[in-house]
């Protein structure tokens, strides 16, 4: 019987005094291993570089990844050894998305795709705006 899988949030912090393809090649290790091990990657987000609220290892920024996936349970604590065992990893935080979580993320999801659907409706109208004007 296949073990059930719930939906994670996984935040860590990368140092900032790495380059930046060291940081590709680190987000993409996690997102690999995550899905090497029975997970599915839902969408990793990153937020790029940001000044910590307080210095980590003499640190003063850091780049931020936020990851949500689908895994199932027992697939967390070998994520997490994999980030504590990177030098480069400051800081993680891995969360179990409850119901109400889970709503809120399809929420701002849902609300961010009709935003950018209007945006583009906009640019679009615009630009034939010109295109009128430019007939005349």
């Amino acid at each position: 019987m296949a073990s059930k899988k719930n939906q994670y949030e996984l935040t860590y912090v990368i140092s900032g005094v790495v380059k930046q393809n060291q940081i590709d090649d680190i987000v993409r290790s996690i997102t690999q291993y995550v899905e090497g091990n029975g997970g599915e990657i839902i969408e990793v987000d990153e937020w790029g570089n940001q000044r910590l609220a307080y210095e980590i290892d003499k640190k003063r920024s850091g780049y931020y990844v936020n990851m949500y996936f689908r895994a199932p349970g027992d697939l967390i604590p070998k994520v997490e050894r994999q980030m504590q065992i990177n030098d480069d990893i400051l800081r993680y935080l891995s969360l179990r998305m409850d119901a109400k979580m889970v709503r809120h993320y399809e929420k701002q999801k849902k609300r961010a795709a009709r935003k950018a659907e209007e945006e583009a409706a906009a640019a679009e109208a615009e630009a034939e705006a010109e295109g009128e004007e430019d007939d005349e």
